[in-house]
């Protein structure tokens, strides 16, 4: 009697109907889920890299790879090895471990005539070069990572050929990873492949370059200049040498040229989407956004209305009640609002090291497990166009010697344009031959609020140019 107590009562915990007691005669039985992860392990194989570029991400990827081995190799099934990695300068000291086994080149053909190589990683930054490694590696039958913005914005058609005519000559499939480019360690990319193909996605808006978020962060919170500010974010690391691609929103637009495709299926040439940087945006234009319980941020965003897709980057007033308004220092935020998920924010680390090497890592355990998705899914709705004119509310700064006629100026102006204005705004004038005030309008047209600021800047009463930002809802 007590051997058939002891055979039910195992057989019991194994069938997962009862806890083990500390007196059990067998230990806990796993999962299958668990058993699955063993097996993988046990049946590892064996994919060999090529990694072009052996800088910060590129040393990222590598030390992620390294350390993580283990649980990789379990969870995956998957031992990584390198063919070699690829740089400009062998002398150059670098800051990782060279992994066992491999090699330093300074030939991209050492890797693209390798046919060891499965994957490879391209980290090295620049368009030519780089989409040459991509390309080539496409019609060589390998599986591409990419963490460069620039090459998919400048080459996206390229691309996207040279993908398709890879998979159709290719008898396993071939991917393309790029999480990496856009937002860095965020995995907004993923999400626009793969969650929301059912949904409809209305606006995208964005915080996506963090070097120009840190500065004007630091300008709201302080006060200081764009200049004393610009300064900081170089001596972080924030800010390039030349910052003419983060300060001018150029960096931006690369970036929600990439998420257009993604969100809404419609190719945009990069160079008709309205790019204003933040190079003009003062210390003022923070007294009157808290005046409006608002801050300014440097915004990508693109939104559809009916067949019309319209998009811009600019310097954006942004209320209190919208979450943009808190994200603050180098993060970067993606808002989406759309029909059924409705509205939510994505919130990480925009660039550095481990991040933009965690979403290229993350790209690459989806190929090796065959789950990586086509790179951009999406298929445009028909009728859908591109139209180079948004509208908003906007917010326009306007600087002045005191005269008569002014106000009534302004508003036969606004009038003739067809601008309604919402409020106008002026702090304590200190110097009434250099003084400033603000114009809000209600919901208008770009090109409207363009042709209004320049009749303004005729006026007698005017000194040099206006500056104008459209205020988001």
């Amino acid at each position: 009697k007590m051997l058939a107590l002891v055979c039910i009562a195992s057989a019991a915990v194994a069938a997962g109907h009862v806890a083990p007691s500390a007196g059990s005669l067998r230990a806990p039985v796993r999962s299958a889920f668990a058993r699955s992860a063993v097996s993988m392990e046990a049946a590892s194989r064996t994919v060999t890299l090529g990694l072009v570029g052996g800088g910060t991400v590129g040393g990222g990827i590598v030390e992620i790879l390294r350390e993580n081995a283990d649980a990789i190799r379990k969870s995956t099934g998957v031992d990584f090895t390198y063919s070699k990695i690829c740089v400009s300068d062998l002398s150059k000291p670098r800051d990782f471990e060279l992994p066992p086994g491999c090699e330093l080149t300074t030939s991209v053909d050492d890797i693209l005539d390798d046919p060891a190589v499965e994957v490879v990683l391209e980290v090295m930054g620049g368009t030519d070069l780089a989409k040459d490694v991509v390309l080539q590696a496409f019609a060589k039958g390998k599986s591409v990572v990419t963490a460069n913005k620039a090459l998919i914005a400048a080459y996206l058609p390229d691309i996207a050929a040279a993908y398709a005519d890879a998979n159709a000559k290719s008898d396993k499939p071939i991917y393309f990873g790029y999480e990496a480019a856009v937002c860095g360690g965020i995995p907004i990319i993923h999400v626009l492949q793969r969650d929301l193909i059912g949904d409809k996605i209305e606006t995208v808006a964005g915080i996506i370059n963090g070097c120009t978020n840190y500065m004007l962060s630091n300008m709201a919170a302080t006060g200081c200049s764009y200049t004393d500010c610009l300064k900081q974010a170089s001596d972080l690391g924030y800010a390039e040498a030349d910052p003419t691609l983060d300060v001018g929103g150029f960096d931006a637009r690369s970036k929600l040229k990439i998420l257009i495709e993604l969100a809404f299926g419609l190719g945009v040439e990069e160079a008709d989407i309205p790019c204003k940087g933040i190079t003009d945006v003062t210390s003022t234009d923070f007294e009157y956004a808290r005046m409006q319980g608002g801050t300014i941020k440097l915004l990508g965003i693109a939104s559809k209305d009916g067949d019309k897709l319209t998009a811009y980057v600019s310097p954006v007033l942004v209320p209190e009640t919208n979450q943009l308004h808190g994200i603050n220092g180098a993060t970067n935020a993606v808002q989406l609002k759309s029909a059924y998920l409705q509205e939510t924010v994505l919130v990480g680390q925009g660039a550095g090291r481990f991040p933009t090497a965690n979403s290229c890592v993350s790209d690459l355990l989806q190929i090796v497990q065959g789950t990586c998705p086509p790179p951009f899914p999406k298929q445009a709705m028909p009728g859908l166009a591109f139209k180079n004119d948004y509208a908003s509310a906007f917010y326009i700064r306007v600087q002045y010697r005191d005269m008569v006629g002014i106000t009534r100026d302004v508003g036969d102006i606004c009038a003739k344009y067809g601008i309604s204005i919402h409020s106008m705004l002026q702090n304590p004038v200190k110097n009434r031959n250099d003084a400033m005030f603000v114009i809000v309008t209600e919901e208008c047209l770009v090109s409207q609020v363009k042709l209004a600021a320049a009749e303004l800047e005729r006026c007698d009463w005017c000194k040099g140019d206006t500056f104008f930002i459209p205020v988001l809802d």
